[in-house]
């Protein structure tokens, strides 16, 4: 049986990455940053397509190369369709449009969200799988969702509750904008928060019925502790930046594994995985470990490789569609907001 050879192209926030996949093996897995966006403390729409544009030919050139095979050998090409911003996905859109008819091969649109979910089915020649049974409960995870996802089968999901406002990733990076810590704030504040007392402050914990989330509430108890505190003691951060650290992110993570936990007591569901940017989050993994010897979970957590936007979860995403002959059509646009 002839093997099918997916190209995945991610473009939906700062991250210009293409990767190929033959059945559900990566072959390649290439990404491009932009750094432009750190002295500005965020990511810069505008400028962050204007970067796609340029990253995008020689990102997928390279991708081909590194997977040993060439334009023609391809058989789809698999785009994030969306969320995202959305002049960077127009970019990546745009090129997968290009690239199909110039090949006359099929385009297969993927939802970024549950492209970070099937990052688990990755596989690597010589390296034995380990990807979850079907259902499963997924914590999802990242700077703009906050989710967990009931996972059926690969292309069958559901939300069982979602934040109602911020996401955890948010709340990571605007409380350690608040520390001083340099953009993107959520890894600083990790590192950071390995040499501190997690128990030494208390912030305000959401109260939200069933699964859905809250981190808004968080952020301005956060933002208002800080407030009295400098003002009886303008060395306050200084002196305690690390321990402010610590005690926020088990704060953050303790909300989020509430909830996993509730999600799994009323299904009864033990095989529970972890995706999203913020999966990459040390204590968040480590914590995600504990509790599965508690609870006696089977718990998945990503590679480091997948946790962050990258082109493979699209490439694995796009093999499961073309096997079951979903192609997007020609005139297919990108979406801002896409839902499952």
């Amino acid at each position: 049986m002839k093997a099918t050879h997916i190209l995945g192209i991610e473009s939906s926030c700062d991250d210009t990455s293409a990767a190929v996949v033959r059945d559900r093996i990566l072959l390649s897995n290439v990404i491009a940053g932009q750094e432009v966006h750190r002295q500005y403390g965020g990511v810069v729409p505008e400028l962050a397509s204007r970067a796609h544009q340029q990253h995008i030919v020689p990102v997928v050139d390279r991708a081909l190369k590194e997977a040993g095979i060439g334009r023609r050998d391809l058989d789809a090409v698999a785009f994030t369709r969306g969320p995202g911003l959305l002049g960077s996905l127009l970019v990546g859109t745009s090129f997968a449009k290009g690239f199909s008819a110039a090949l006359g091969i099929p385009m297969i649109e993927v939802n970024h969200l549950q492209a970070h979910i099937l990052a688990h089915f990755i596989l690597k020649e010589g390296i034995a799988e380990r990807a979850p049974a079907f259902p499963f409960i997924c914590l999802l995870v990242s700077g703009g969702h906050t989710q967990l996802v009931l996972v059926k089968d690969h292309l069958q999901m559901e939300i069982m509750g979602q934040t109602i406002d911020d996401a955890a990733g948010e709340a990571f990076d605007k409380c350690a904008k608040l520390l001083g810590l340099p953009y993107p704030g959520g890894p600083h504040l990790d590192r950071l928060a390995s040499g501190g007392d997690p128990h030494r402050f208390s912030f305000s914990r959401p109260r939200i019925r069933g699964l859905d989330y809250s981190f808004s509430g968080l952020k301005t108890s956060f933002l208002y502790f800080l407030r009295d505190r400098t003002k009886e003691d303008p060395s306050f951060i200084d002196d305690n930046r690390a321990d402010l650290a610590a005690s926020l992110q088990k704060t953050i993570i303790d909300i989020l594994l509430n909830k996993l936990r509730k999600a799994s007591h009323q299904t009864g569901i033990r095989e529970i995985a972890l995706a999203g940017g913020v999966s990459a989050n040390s204590g968040l993994r480590e914590t995600m470990r504990a509790q599965a010897e508690k609870e006696r979970w089977n718990v998945h957590i990503p590679d480091l490789t997948y946790t962050t936007d990258n082109a493979a979860m699209i490439a694995i995403n796009g093999y499961y569609r073309y096997r079951e002959g979903r192609f997007a059509p020609d005139d297919i646009a990108p979406l801002a907001r896409m839902y499952f």
